[in-house]
């Protein structure tokens, strides 16, 4: 597993978001930022709840579905894996509050392509 990037929550609309429907969630490309942070603009009916919607969450990518699952063990799951289009990802928090992101991109062009 390697770092992957920071999520911070905004509710400004940023140059280049793209819509992820599974989560009604807007994000930027991690790769376009200096820093590699990853925005994130929840719409109101998103299903993100808790931690997730108020917290910035660190990503480390993974190599498999079955990666996510097992760097999440033993920690409280927060959004099960799912498929974004572009990745699959899951969300954990640790025994200390911190939110956890584990990737998995797929092949083929993303959405900023």
């Amino acid at each position: 597993m390697e770092f992957d990037h920071i999520g911070i929550i905004t509710d400004e609309k940023k140059p280049g978001e793209v819509f992820v429907e599974a989560t009604r969630v807007w994000v930027t490309n991690l790769k376009d930022h200096p820093f590699r942070v990853e925005w994130l603009r929840l719409e109101p009916d998103s299903p993100v709840t808790g931690p997730l919607r108020e917290m910035p969450h660190i990503a480390f990518r993974v190599d498999s579905e079955e990666a996510i699952r097992e760097a999440g063990k033993g920690m409280k799951v927060l959004l099960e894996p799912f498929d974004a289009g572009f990745a699959l990802a899951g969300f954990y928090q640790t025994d200390d509050g911190a939110v956890v992101e584990f990737v998995m991109y797929k092949d083929g062009p993303s959405p900023w392509d």
